[in-house]
């Protein structure tokens, strides 16, 4: 009977929870057309270029009752267009919504309704003398102003916020230094192309070759339509590893895209040349003394732009309210409330977004833009979710102090080590021809996200091209928090090579499965990704100049896996796989050193085999105690 009562929860929750979702949009699209009057303007930057702007009023606005504004600037529309249109949602969370704000919605530059000429990652001008000279940030900076003077009744304060691209946006608004800002929420921001979204560490992330005409195709003039739709391949199969396996060498894929200027700027640009570099807003936030309490809002499984989340709050003047927030979320679904939250096959616990848009995200805005004086948001400096014990934990610092550094090491007899152990290596053959798989099912090609940040790896057992080192048992729980360091000593026949780096969760073969554990997935010896990061060992010394490897000479590469809060559990093992591709998600490396890789043949993919030595190793931080974590 316990199974039957369970297997119809299983049945009937998503049903009720479709059914609830849908009459919550529809309150809430009452609820806008009640409670705010929309505008549409268009806003005159300093160079004569109009931008298309959105501005939704609150109807009870008044001199005694003003309001702030909340502004979202992006490139992918401010949809529906028409002032007797109005959007169901006028920000992410409804709970943000009904607190009222004058929440306004922009085109950038050359997208969508708005004039002037689509430029990705528009490079920050620092030290800017013209008055003609312009950027998101001088941009942002005309908008407030003109927003300030002819929208009545505002409160003269401005908050600025977006997720992904639009997070590079309200992060680039942020460094205009207009005074009216004071509160701030990058949430999953792209910050440097060269890392993220479309490259790791150099590789080329392939899976999302797909959404190139949205960023590479510039429309005909100011329109309300996708312009794009017409530029994307046809793909005649569904089954996505063959396709994109047609698509090398890169210089197929190229075929696809002959007038896509931004694919022509990736193929331009392999390396990370002043190209990339000045389209990074990283250099920019540090020691900037003047910018506005920032909230920064990311995902454990985010496999977009979790490196912008981290490395934007890192660089940040310490003297700057700053907050982290990072829960088991992939890119942008805080979002979106699931009741029961699974992130991939894993359940992590009900409630998680709401708990963080009304204790976090609503109180940060809130306090900065609706409470008068200048006090310091009551809020950690960093909330975290632990991904193996599955609870919110406050910190009142990031990094966190209280942490002591382990190696583990990877032994030649297939053991993960805390201790040096005997020289020795483990060797394998990379095969371009059949590279390793980066999950499980990868039919589809239309994928625009790839999902594989938690994914099982038990898929791969068996491959001789992927190398597995594990832990026995854990006789006590350890907590690792902040940056984990591969730190790889390999030597190869070839003369360039890739080196991705998984850190796996074991769960005990007599783990339970739980109510919501999907049909067909078991829990038993689950192998539950942890983090993971590729590396292209050309760029071992730098990524501007990038260097042939010398054959069977052994060689260092030490690159980053992100940060993590996670807890192994007693009974669980620590794993870490190595292999030399993730396909489709990654190009493949030809394996034979060409100084453009976008520009290799066929005949330049060879085999290769791959000496790993026993000093390699994974350097994390293991929590010494949980007393700053409540």
């Amino acid at each position: 009977m316990k199974y039957i009562f369970l297997a119809i929860l299983v049945v009937i929750l998503p049903l009720f929870a479709a059914a609830q979702q849908l009459t919550e949009a529809r309150q809430d699209s009452v609820f806008v057309r009640e409670n705010f009057v929309k505008h549409e303007v268009f806003i005159a930057m300093r160079d004569g270029v109009k931008l298309f702007t959105s501005i939704y009023v609150p109807r009870d606005i008044s001199e005694k009752n003003p309001y702030p504004f909340l502004i979202q600037r992006t490139c992918f529309g401010v949809a529906p267009y028409g002032v007797g249109n109005y959007a169901s949602l006028l920000y992410y969370s409804r709970h943000m919504m009904r607190e009222k704000f004058i929440f306004v919605r922009q085109d950038v530059r050359g997208r969508y309704m708005s004039e002037g000429t689509f430029t990705n990652m528009t490079p920050f001008i620092a030290g800017k003398t013209a008055a003609n000279e312009v950027d998101e940030s001088t941009d942002a900076f005309d908008t407030i102003e003109w927003l300030l003077k002819n929208v009545p009744h505002n409160n003269g304060k401005v908050g600025l916020y977006g997720i992904s691209y639009a997070g590079f946006y309200a992060l680039s608004g942020a460094l205009s230094g207009h005074p009216a800002i004071r509160a701030v929420s990058p949430q999953a921001p792209v910050s440097d192309f060269f890392f993220e979204d479309f490259h790791h560490n150099g590789a080329f992330v392939l899976a999302v070759a797909n959404a190139l005409p949205v960023f590479g195709i510039q429309p005909q003039k100011p329109t309300a339509n996708h312009w794009y739709l017409d530029f994307f391949p046809e793909i005649k199969t569904n089954n996505g590893f063959d396709w994109y396996k047609s698509m090398t060498p890169l210089s197929n894929l190229g075929k696809l895209y002959p007038n896509n200027f931004f694919w022509n700027e990736i193929v331009q640009h392999p390396d990370y040349d002043d190209f990339w570099q000045k389209r990074s807003l990283i250099p920019h936030l540090k020691n900037r003394k003047n910018l506005p309490p920032v909230l920064n809002v990311g995902g454990w499984f985010d496999a977009e732009d979790m490196t912008g989340v981290l490395d934007v709050y890192k660089h940040i003047d310490s003297r700057s309210p700053n907050t982290l927030i990072m829960g088991p979320f992939g890119h942008g679904n805080w979002t979106k409330e699931q009741g029961h939250h699974l992130q991939g096959n894993v359940y992590f616990g009900d409630s998680l977004s709401t708990f963080f848009q009304k204790n976090i995200e609503l109180v940060f805005f809130r306090h900065y833009l609706k409470t008068p004086g200048l006090t310091e948001a009551p809020l950690p400096k960093a909330c975290l979710f632990d991904t193996g014990t599955k609870v919110w934990k406050m910190f009142g610092e990031y990094p966190i102090k209280n942490t002591r550094k382990v190696d583990f090491y990877l032994a030649a007899d297939g053991k993960l080590s805390d201790t040096l152990p005997r020289e020795g290596f483990r060797d394998y053959i990379s095969d371009p021809e059949n590279p390793v798989p980066y999950a499980e099912e990868v039919k589809e090609t239309a994928d625009f996200l790839p999902d594989y940040m938690i994914a099982d790896q038990r898929f791969v057992a068996g491959r001789g091209d992927v190398l597995t080192f594990e832990t026995g048992a854990l006789t006590e729980e350890i907590t690792l928090t902040g940056e984990i360091m591969a730190h790889i000593s390999f030597s190869t026949t070839a003369t360039d090579a890739d080196f991705f780096v998984k850190l796996i969760d074991v769960y005990p073969q007599n783990e339970p499965d739980g109510p919501f554990t999907p049909t067909g997935v078991t829990l038993g010896g689950y192998q539950q990704m942890v983090r993971s990061e590729i590396m292209r060992a050309r760029y071992r010394n730098s990524f501007t100049k990038p260097e042939p490897l010398k054959s069977d000479k052994k060689t260092d590469l030490n690159f980053k896996l992100q940060d993590v809060l996670h807890t192994f559990k007693k009974g669980h093992k620590i794993m870490v796989q190595v292999q030399s591709s993730a396909f489709p998600l990654f190009d493949i490396n030809p394996q034979k050193y060409v100084p453009d890789i976008y520009q290799a043949t066929q005949a330049d993919f060879i085999k290769a085999t791959h000496k790993i030595y026993s000093d390699s190793k994974i350097s994390v931080q293991v929590l010494t105690n949980n007393k700053n974590g409540k």
